[in-house]
């Protein structure tokens, strides 16, 4: 039997934290399964490239048979030549003083390039997620410096947001975490995004399945104690758990991003069943959403491409809750837009 075909995967910010915790699960085939050959690529700025050098001898040590090689550069067009999935990891963070425009811009100087090295030289099949913040707003710009490469192909993390909604779900009805399915993210990732349960169920040990919001009203004590749950406890918590961790970490989530990442190409290659998962995706107007933004949605993955869930009632709450993540899209949309970022 012939060996499978070579993936050639590409991470920048490769040096990182979240770098760091991504590059050995993708090596030991959590991403892609097992028996899946790797060609891995560490992108990385100057002042990264040794972090990235000693992850790489790592990585060497860990003999992990489905890894056939590691190149470590600098140079995207190097780095993106062939990829065919492509983590677009490394991002500049907000510093003190600096307004949402001030990062846009920032980070378009990061983001605009990568986007035309992927078009000049990215695999016909390659897909691209955008992991560095602003997640959604620099997976646009990306797209937009690429216009040989579908629109489709770009999407942005909204996985992790999902995982800790999942968490929170689980933790209040206190079962596990794969006994819950199809929460919903939408919008954008940042405090504004919508953790939305109003569609998830709830498998029991016997098997049967069960409204969540029914279930969750029986264990909090009733309709209106669910409502204040959700929009005291349940929606900040997940929208804001990034910064809570900061407060107690002292740094910002890796290893849980690492692991949303992992998942969220996994679905997107491998499909994802009869349930579905939040994926920031190009809209196609779906929900009221304007064509064109990146957004999170319900999302399947058939064959390889990611689907919006069509057809989902959404409450009036919910619904003035995506309208306001919209906007915030929109406006950044505005404002690289202004900046030149998305082309003529």
């Amino acid at each position: 039997m012939s060996k499978p075909t070579p993936v050639t995967i590409t991470v920048t910010g490769a040096g990182g934290q979240i770098g760091y915790a991504l590059l050995f699960r993708i090596a030991s085939g959590a991403m892609l399964g097992s028996g899946t050959p790797v060609r891995l690529r560490l992108l990385e700025i100057p002042q990264g490239l040794k972090a990235a050098e000693g992850t790489a001898l790592e990585l060497a040590d860990c003999a992990f048979p489905d890894l056939e090689s590691i190149d470590i550069t600098t140079d995207a067009a190097t780095g993106f030549d062939g990829t065919n999935i492509a983590l677009l990891v490394g991002s500049r963070p907000r510093g003190p003083g600096m307004e949402r425009g001030d990062l846009l811009q920032a980070n378009g100087s990061i983001f605009a390039p990568q986007g035309a090295a992927l078009n000049a030289g990215a695999a016909d099949d390659v897909k691209v997620l955008v992991v560095g913040n602003p997640a959604n707003t620099n997976a646009l710009i990306t797209s937009a410096q690429a216009p040989d490469i579908p629109a489709g192909r770009f999407t942005a993390l909204t996985r992790l947001d999902h995982n800790r909604a999942l968490s929170q779900v689980a933790s209040t009805l206190q079962v596990p975490v794969s006994s819950i399915d199809n929460v919903i993210i939408w919008g954008n990732h940042s405090a504004t995004q919508v953790p939305d349960v109003s569609h998830g169920v709830l498998t029991d040990a016997d098997g049967a399945q069960h409204s969540l919001p029914e279930a969750l009203a029986a264990a909090l004590g009733g309709a209106d104690a669910l409502e204040a749950w959700l929009d005291e406890t349940f929606i900040p918590r997940v929208a804001k758990r990034g910064a809570e961790i900061i407060a107690v970490r002292g740094s910002s989530s890796a290893a849980s991003a690492a692991a949303a990442a992992i998942e969220h190409v996994h679905d997107w290659v491998l499909g994802t069943g009869s349930s579905w998962t939040s994926a920031a995706v190009v809209s196609d107007g779906s929900y009221g959403v304007e064509p064109g933004l990146i957004s999170s949605f319900p999302v399947r993955s058939v064959n390889g491409a990611f689907e919006t869930v069509q057809g989902l009632t959404v409450s009036p709450s919910v619904r003035a809750r995506i309208d306001k993540s919209v906007r915030e899209l929109s406006e950044e949309r505005d404002m690289v837009r202004a900046l030149g970022l998305l082309g003529p």
